[in-house]
């Protein structure tokens, strides 16, 4: 699958590389493609400007900041129509002590006014860049959350994220989002703010 990543950062890398070595195809969508510090992409990644990208790929993943999302969306809106827009992003404060948008909205839900053309997947937003990297400890798979209005992106996007390694659960439509932002804070909060620090994960447990 042709896949654009607008955002080399260490989710937009990390994903991109797994990807690639799962055999899918990777661009990267980028300010300045010549810039050196996304050179070391090139080792599994065409680097293209965001239209670019977007316009070559099959399906579309921010991986922005969220103050630099809308204008990123901007640029290649018209040339999603139809494609599947993943959503990784979370209406983060600059200080990282809460979230911008909550409880009758979600950052998801706005990706979507912005992009109204295209089909909007909120995943890989709830949990840091190493588990991305590594989802499994001890033997267990973390969990990744998959919503969206459309079931068949859905599923195309659990697909991806199983392709990663997580364990992947659809949790309807995209609206869920604002139960999916919150649960990122509270990863964030565990990791900076309450000593466990990144290495952990969250994990999905079933009675049989």
């Amino acid at each position: 699958m042709n896949i654009a990543i607008i955002g080399a950062g260490n989710v937009g890398a990390t994903i991109g590389r797994r990807w690639r070595e799962t055999g899918h195809s990777i661009r990267y969508g980028v300010r300045d493609p010549s810039a050196e510090k996304h050179q070391g992409l090139t080792d599994h990644a065409k680097i293209m400007r965001n239209r670019e990208a977007a316009e070559e790929s099959d399906i579309v993943v921010l991986a922005t900041p969220w103050p630099a999302t809308e204008a990123a969306i901007s640029e290649f809106r018209d040339a999603i129509d139809g494609k599947i827009l993943v959503d990784c992003t979370n209406p983060l404060e600059p200080d990282l002590s809460g979230l911008t948008i909550g409880h009758n909205d979600s950052g998801g839900e706005q990706v979507a006014r912005w992009a109204p053309s295209a089909r909007v997947v909120k995943a890989l937003n709830t949990t840091g860049s190493n588990n991305m990297d590594d989802p499994e400890i001890d033997g267990v798979r973390t969990v990744m959350f998959v919503a969206g209005d459309d079931p068949e992106a859905r599923k195309i996007v659990s697909g991806l994220t199983n392709d990663l390694g997580f364990d992947t659960i659809e949790v309807g439509e995209l609206a869920s989002a604002r139960m999916l932002e919150p649960l990122a804070m509270l990863w964030i909060s565990m990791a900076f703010r309450f000593g466990l620090g990144r290495e952990f994960g969250l994990a999905l447990l079933r009675r049989t």
